[in-house]
């Protein structure tokens, strides 16, 4: 089985400790650059097609410069950091894993890596099951819909999501981030599960994080 995703909490749970910002950055990017042969040698053990073999490790190579240049260049506090990295963690995990029906998570037309300005923000989810399969919105724990991790306090509209399967899944979440600023991040995660005869039958996440602009 993968390697379980960190619920949201830092992976250093000392990170406080750091003796700055920048060294933080430091000891964080390489640390996504090691974990990544973990996730790597997972996509070995699967022994996969070579297409999907391909399309899993460019994934993962990409994840780790795109949050390597988030850690970098967006963060500007530790707990930033933490969550960047934990965001780049989830997502190589997510890209291991592979998707067997096709999603997307959509913040102003952008998905993976995003830009918003603090307020409501719309969030654009989409999915589509395969042949003789629909698709509905999952959770990601038996309590807890969405797995939301954030400088500053933000929330889902959970109100009027709809609880029924679609061929075509096409619906739009509000994300309140009236509290947050500019230079926050937030990374949230989305489930979408494939049904057959109104059963469960795959579910997979899909990480995305947000820059406030």
């Amino acid at each position: 089985m993968l390697p379980l995703d960190k619920d949201g909490m830092p992976y250093d749970e000392g990170s406080e400790r750091a003796s700055s910002v920048e060294d933080y950055k430091v000891t964080c990017i390489q640390f996504i650059k090691d974990i990544c042969n973990d996730y790597l040698a997972w996509v070995d053990y699967y022994k996969l097609p070579e297409e999907e073999d391909k399309k899993r490790r460019s994934r993962i190579s990409f994840i780790v410069e795109r949050t390597s240049d988030w850690i970098a260049k967006i963060a500007t506090t530790i707990k930033a950091v933490d969550i960047v990295m934990n965001d780049g963690i989830q997502k190589m995990a997510e890209s291991t894993a592979g998707y067997p029906f096709q999603m997307g998570v959509f913040v102003n037309n952008s998905s993976g890596y995003t830009l918003a300005k603090p307020g409501v923000i719309d969030i654009n989810v989409k999915a589509t099951g395969r042949e003789g399969r629909k698709v509905r919105l999952g959770w990601h724990q038996q309590e807890k819909r969405f797995l939301i991790s954030s400088t500053n306090p933000v929330s889902i509209d959970e109100a009027n999501i709809p609880e029924y399967d679609f061929d075509m899944l096409d619906i739009h979440l509000q994300m309140d981030a009236q509290q947050c600023q500019k230079q926050d991040v937030i990374s949230f995660t989305v489930i979408v599960a494939e049904t057959k005869d109104g059963q469960e039958t795959e579910r997979r996440g899909l990480t995305t994080i947000i820059h406030l602009m």
